[in-house]
């Protein structure tokens, strides 16, 4: 039987989401995506990227992942509100409900993207681009916001299709439709052709995905080793990857966050990293997993990146531990430069029991640290997370649970905000 795959994808998820919230739940009458609007992260604490931006502001040239000067450059009259990840996580999840409702199998790429594997369904729903587009016209009237569906037989063809026009169709792109639908278009828009890529194979004069499609793949390899073959796959349409309903297992995890100051004394830096270091090793412990790999990343102020790791003689989620051990780290890497930006990664999982090796040298009880951790867990899961925090937190300007999506991007205090009516 042959697959049917399906790729949904919410069109200019953060704004429509934003957008019909505000409508919906604040009386709002001005609909976001109908203006030269954007999702913006906030200047003052250096996240002052563009997130998201209606189809008025794309006209405008602009694009996320541009800082909001370069967007307010192009239009001095850019509509910008800023993120609510809460909101978008709660979106997310009524939308993958209704994807849940045709079928088990159900991938979720990404908080606003989804593979369907919709084969044998059809005596159940009807043709695949007629459930296509019930599942697009069912999500918009209930959730309020568009989706574009791509159907094909494998995840890449499907992706393609998604990609097309937008925003609210339904667009197949089966293997037979290659040829038409694909091959004329620009290399760049290929998946897995990033910058670097789209470089190469236009200085090897190829510029569409058709032209990749039909060079010798050994010239490929010979310029771009395997990913050369990789991407000619994928311009012939091979995909042979299958819809994974339950997320892989968890290889390692990590924290970063951009610091509201450049940071030019050390001092500062280890209780950036202390407030890392009490959200990375939270989630360790609520994954019971332990880390052997310890790495630190920075960031300096001309956004320069260097990154060094440690491998453990024993693993660990210790908070105190992987403290210690990421300030020793960034001694030995640090160059000086005022830094903008810190993370700590930690990876090679264990299972939580896993034997710790004794050290006759190290006079440390982990045992009691283990306990103090879990105990700390414990009052922060019942009465949240600043129920407990350290002193060296107190007045201070860095958040003592720090990483991630930060806090002031979690939510939006909207009696604050002018919400637009016509």
């Amino acid at each position: 039987m042959e697959k049917t795959i399906f790729h949904i994808d919410v069109n200019s998820a953060f704004l429509s989401w934003e957008a019909v919230y505000r409508i919906k739940h604040l009386g709002g009458t001005v609909d976001l995506r109908d203006q030269i609007s954007a999702v913006g992260g906030d200047e003052a604490m250096r996240h002052g990227i563009i997130l998201a931006k209606s189809i008025p502001a794309k006209k405008f040239g602009i694009h996320t992942g541009e800082s909001i000067l370069e967007a307010k450059q192009k239009c001095p009259e850019l509509i910008l509100v800023p993120p609510n990840y809460g909101l978008y996580e709660r979106s997310s999840a009524a939308f993958m409900k209704i994807l849940r409702d045709y079928t088990p199998d159900v991938e979720q790429y990404s908080i606003d993207e989804a593979f369907m594997d919709m084969t044998g369904t059809k005596c159940l729903w009807g043709e695949p681009v007629t459930v296509a587009n019930m599942i697009k016209d069912r999500i918009h009237r209930e959730l309020g916001f568009t989706v574009n569906i791509g159907v094909s037989s494998n995840k890449l063809l499907a992706k393609m299709a998604g990609d097309f026009k937008k925003p609210n169709l339904v667009h197949t792109l089966y293997p037979h439709e290659i040829k038409d639908k694909m091959w004329p278009l620009p290399v760049s828009e290929l998946f897995f052709v990033g910058r670097a890529t789209a470089k190469k194979l236009f200085s090897l004069g190829i510029h569409t995905i058709g032209e990749l499609a039909n060079t010798d793949p050994d010239i490929l390899r010979a310029h771009m080793k395997k990913h050369g073959e990789v991407v000619w796959g994928f311009a012939n349409g091979y995909d042979f990857s299958s819809v994974a309903s339950e997320a892989p297992l968890q290889k390692g995890y990590g924290n970063s966050t951009t610091i509201p100051y450049d940071v030019t004394d050390k001092k500062d830096a280890y209780i950036v990293l202390l407030a890392l270091a009490e959200t990375v090793t939270a989630r360790l412990r609520k994954a019971n997993v332990k880390a052997e790999v310890i790495s630190i990343g920075i960031k300096d102020y001309v956004f320069n990146y260097m990154s060094h790791q440690m491998v453990l003689m024993s693993a660990t989620n210790i908070t105190k531990e992987i403290h210690k051990i990421a300030c020793k780290l960034f001694n030995e890497a640090w160059n000086g430069v005022p830094i903008r930006h810190l993370g700590i990664h930690t990876s090679r999982l264990t299972d939580y029991d896993f034997t710790r090796q004794i050290n006759m040298f190290d006079t440390e009880d982990y045992e009691k640290l283990e306990y103090a951790d879990l105990m700390v867990d414990a009052i922060r899961g019942k009465y949240g997370i600043d129920s407990i925090k350290r002193a060296v937190f107190l007045g201070g300007p860095i958040d003592h649970m720090s990483g991630g999506i930060s806090r002031e991007k979690r939510t939006v205090d909207y009696s604050k905000l002018k919400i637009e009516n016509s």
